[in-house]
Formats: structure tokens, sequence, C-alpha cells
């Protein structure tokens, strides 16, 4: 009886002490997170660290894999995609659009995740079918979007050359 009570005491005393850390833990990586952020885009170097923006993705998917439902999770994720696309690393990227869609589908930017899943397959991976099936997805789910009209111009010049459509253009004028 003994030995229960002392092996129910240290399981209660674990429960209690782990809910302190993890929001002190979370307290710290939000900190960590902005004090980066702060860093990488405050910086008055013209070239952004390859190293502190991989470092800052990493944080922005641990924080959305820890807490994935704290209202940061998606707004982590979104910024974690931007930077990955903008280092050019289209795989990285469609794997946390994926993410976002599939486990924020209600999160205020999910039309822009769409477009741009839709826009790195056509210019990162030339991967013209899917960039075809997400940019119909995208004017099927989202005809009023303010990106509409540019998916319905991205699937019109689709795989055209920067030669053709400097051509089609000067024929239009």
């Amino acid at each position: 009886m003994r030995k229960y009570c002392l092996m129910m005491a240290i399981v209660i005393l674990g429960f209690s002490c782990s809910g302190p850390q993890k929001g002190s833990s979370k307290n710290n990586l939000t900190d960590s997170i902005a004090s980066m952020e702060d860093k990488l885009y405050n910086s008055r170097d013209v070239q952004v660290s390859i190293e502190e923006a991989t470092n800052l993705i990493a944080m922005y998917k641990q924080f959305a894999d820890e807490f994935p439902d704290d209202s940061l999770a998606p707004l982590y994720l979104f910024r974690a995609s931007d930077l990955s696309m903008n280092l050019q690393r289209p795989k990285e990227t469609i794997a946390l659009f994926d993410a976002l869609l599939e486990n924020y589908p209600d999160y205020e930017k999910t039309p822009s995740v769409l477009f741009l899943k839709a826009f790195v397959y056509e210019d990162q991976l030339r991967d013209l079918d899917h960039a075809r099936m997400y940019y119909e997805e995208f004017i099927e789910k989202y005809p009023d979007s303010d990106f509409a009209d540019d998916a319905e111009m991205s699937l019109k010049n689709l795989g055209k050359t920067p030669e053709e459509l400097i051509l089609e253009f000067e024929k239009n004028q």
C-alpha cells in the first residue's frame, strides 16, 4: 500500500509539474521566435542568413507541432512556408502548405495558401499538371478571391516560355 501511495504521489507530482513546464516552454519558444524574427527581418544586412532563416523555419514548425491548437500555429506555419518558398525549397514549402490546408482549413489565409501551392508547383517545381490542378481547385473554391483573376491568367499562360508570352503580348498590342 505504501508503495502504491508513493507511486501515486510521483504521478500526481509529475502531472502538476508538467503543466507549468509546457507553458514555460511555449513562452520560451514564442520569445525565441520573436527574437529570431527581429534579428532576421530588422537586420541591416542586405542578404538574409540562410542558416538563421532555416532555424526560424524549424522553430515555427516546432511550435505548430507542440501546440497545434494555439492560434499562432497556423500563422507560424504560414510564415515558415513563406520563408521556405523564398529560400527556393519547394518540397518543404508544399509540405508546409499541405499541413496548413489539412490542419487549419478555416485559417484566414487558406485561399492564399492554395494559390501559392499552385504557384510553387508551376514556378519552382515545373510540375504543370499539379499546378493546373491546384489553380483549377482554387478558382472553383474561391471564385471571388482577389487572386481568382491571377489564377485564371496563370492557367491561360501555363507552360509558355517568356518569349511566347512576349510575342503574344506584342501581337495583342
